[in-house]
C-alpha cells in the first residue's frame, strides 16, 4: 500500500551517508525486494472501462472515440493509454517502499527519447511529464518495465528474452542509483546523457545495421526542427502563414467554430501565450516577445492525452522564414494524486513544469504554464512548450532482443537519474542493494501485469463491440 507520510517534495535527507544508508536497508524489513514481484488484483478492482470513462468525462466528448481507436490497437497501445489503470493497480495491489521521488508518472518506453537541450545538444532523457508527481520510486520502474515486456511480446520474443530485457534495464537503474549516491550532489545535478556519447559507448554492442539506424536516427533527429515542423504543418496564402488543416488531427479554429466564438477563443489564446510569458526567465520573456502570433489550431496528441485541450500556436520572427511553434497543451490533475496525495502546486500546469524542470537533466527553452477561462466559464490549466525540437521517437516494433535490452539499460539509468536529483538516492541505493534480487522480482511483476494489460485491453475491445463506448480511427 502506498505510503503517503510525506509532503509533496520529497522525503527528508537529513543525517550521514551512513545513517541514510541504514534507512534504505532498514525499508527491506517492511517490504522485501522478492515482494516486488507481487502483483494480485484486488478483489474490488474497478472495472478498467470505468477508470477511463472517468478521466473521460472532463475531456473533449467528440475526441474520445479517437482515443478509445488508437488504445484498441494494441495491448501496447492500450497500456500507452491506460496509465490511470495502472496507478490504480500499483496504489491497491503491490507493496510501497516509503522511499519517494518525484515520479514521472508515466515511464513508458516510448517516453524516453532523443531532444536537444538549450545550448543544442542532442540528449536522451524522458520526455513526457503530465502524471509528474511525487510518489514510490519504483512506480515509474514497474511501469518502465512492464511497457518492455508488452512491446517484446508484440514482437514475438520469446520468454527468457523477455526477461532478460527487463532485467537488464533494471540492473542499469540499481546500478546507476548507485553511482548516483557515490556522487557529490552538484555532480548528480550536472549528470547527463548527450547523444553522440551514447552511440559512441553502444557502437561496440550494436551490428553493423543498427549502428548506422541510430546513427540516421541521430541525425533525422536535428532535422526535426521548427524549420521542418512548418513545411509540413503550414502553407502560405496571400504571403501569410497558416496552419494545415487536417481533421480531426489538426484542426484550425475557423474550421469548427463559428466566427463570434472563434474571436473570442483566438483573444484567450492570445492572452495565454502574453500571460504565460511571465513564467518564463526574464531573458526568455524577451526572446518571446521578439515573435507575433499569426495563427493557431487545436491538436489531437498521444494516446493517453486524446481528448484534453490542446493548440498549436504559430509564431514568426522577422519574417515567413523565421518560426517558432508553440503547443499550449491543457493539464488535468495526476493520475497519482488519488493514492499519492495532491499536489501542492494550484495549477496543474505549473505542478507539469516543476516536475519536468525537476527530472530533466536540460529542458525546453520555452517551457511554462497559464490558466485560462473557457467559453463555459471553468478555468482550465496548461503548460506550454515548443512543439518540435529535435525529438526522435524510439520505434519498439523494430528493436530485435538485444537491442531493446541495450535501449532499455538507457532508459534504466536516465530513470535512475531523474530520481536521484529529487529522493534519498543514498536510501534508494541501499535498498537495492548489490544483488539481482529487485531486478527479477520486477521482471516477474512486469509479466504479471502485461497479463493484466492483455486482460484489460480485451475489455475495452468488448466494451467497443457491446456498444457501451464508441471507438473511431483518425
Amino acid at each position: 500500500m502506498t505510503d503517503t507520510t510525506f509532503p509533496e517534495g520529497t522525503p527528508p535527507r537529513e543525517g550521514t551517508p551512513r545513517e541514510r544508508a541504514e534507512r534504505g536497508r532498514a525499508a527491506r524489513t517492511r517490504v522485501r525486494r522478492s515482494a516486488h514481484a507481487e502483483f494480485t488484483p484486488s478483489a474490488n478492482r474497478p472495472d478498467p472501462v470505468d477508470v477511463l470513462e472517468r478521466q473521460s468525462a472532463s475531456r473533449l466528448s467528440e475526441l474520445i472515440p479517437i482515443r478509445y481507436g488508437r488504445m484498441l490497437e494494441s495491448p501496447f497501445r492500450f497500456y500507452r493509454g491506460a496509465a490511470s489503470v495502472m496507478a490504480a493497480d500499483l496504489a491497491a495491489a503491490t507493496p510501497a517502499t516509503g522511499l519517494r521521488a518525484q515520479l514521472c508518472g508515466d515511464a513508458h518506453m516510448l517516453n524516453f527519447r532523443l531532444l536537444a537541450s538549450p545550448e543544442r545538444r542532442l540528449m536522451f532523457d524522458i520526455n513526457d511529464f503530465d502524471e509528474t508527481l511525487p510518489g514510490p520510486w519504483e512506480w515509474d520502474v514497474k511501469r518502465l518495465a512492464t511497457s518492455l515486456v508488452i512491446a517484446g511480446r508484440g514482437n514475438g520474443f520469446r520468454d527468457v528474452e523477455r526477461s532478460r530485457v527487463v532485467r537488464a534495464t533494471v540492473a542499469a537503474y540499481r546500478t546507476s542509483m548507485q553511482s548516483f549516491a557515490a556522487m557529490r550532489t552538484l555532480d548528480v545535478w550536472y549528470a547527463r546523457i548527450e547523444a553522440q556519447e551514447l552511440l559512441a559507448t553502444l557502437s561496440e554492442r550494436l551490428d553493423p545495421r543498427t549502428r548506422r539506424r541510430m546513427s540516421r536516427a541521430l541525425d533525422k533527429a536535428r532535422t526535426r526542427d521548427h524549420l521542418q515542423a512548418l513545411s509540413k504543418l503550414a502553407y502560405t496564402v496571400d504571403e501569410e502563414l497558416r496552419l494545415s488543416p487536417d481533421p480531426p488531427l489538426i484542426t484550425p479554429l475557423d474550421e469548427f467554430l463559428p466566427d463570434v466564438e472563434r474571436k473570442h477563443l483566438e483573444e484567450q489564446l492570445r492572452e495565454l501565450i502574453a500571460r504565460y510569458a511571465r513564467t518564463l526567465p526574464a531573458d526568455r520573456q524577451t526572446l518571446l516577445a521578439q515573435y507575433r502570433v499569426v495563427d493557431m489550431a487545436r491538436k489531437v496528441v498521444g494516446v493517453g492525452s486524446v481528448g484534453t485541450r490542446c493548440w498549436i500556436v504559430l509564431l514568426l520572427g522577422r519574417d515567413n522564414g523565421d518560426p517558432l511553434l508553440l503547443q499550449a497543451k491543457e493539464a488535468q490533475r495526476s493520475v497519482l494524486e488519488p493514492a499519492a496525495g495532491p499536489s501542492l502546486h494550484d495549477n496543474q500546469g505549473e505542478r507539469v513544469v516543476a516536475g519536468q524542470r525537476l527530472m530533466q537533466a536540460a529542458g525546453d527553452m520555452f517551457l511554462g504554464w497559464e490558466r485560462v477561462e473557457g467559453f463555459d466559464g471553468r478555468q482550465r490549466d496548461f503548460y506550454v512548450r515548443q512543439l518540435r525540437d529535435w525529438k526522435a521517437i524510439p520505434q519498439a516494433e523494430l528493436m530485435a532482443p538485444d537491442v531493446m535490452a541495450l535501449f532499455g539499460r538507457t532508459c534504466g539509468a536516465t530513470l535512475a537519474r531523474a530520481h536521484a536529483r529529487s529522493g534519498d538516492r543514498i536510501a534508494i541505493a541501499a535498498y537495492l542493494g548489490r544483488s539481482d534480487t529487485f531486478d527479477k522480482a520486477v521482471a516477474r511483476f512486469a509479466e504479471s501485469y502485461a497479463d493484466q494489460n492483455e486482460r484489460d485491453h480485451r475489455t475495452l475491445a468488448d466494451a467497443i463491440r457491446a456498444g457501451r463506448v464508441s471507438a473511431a480511427s483518425a
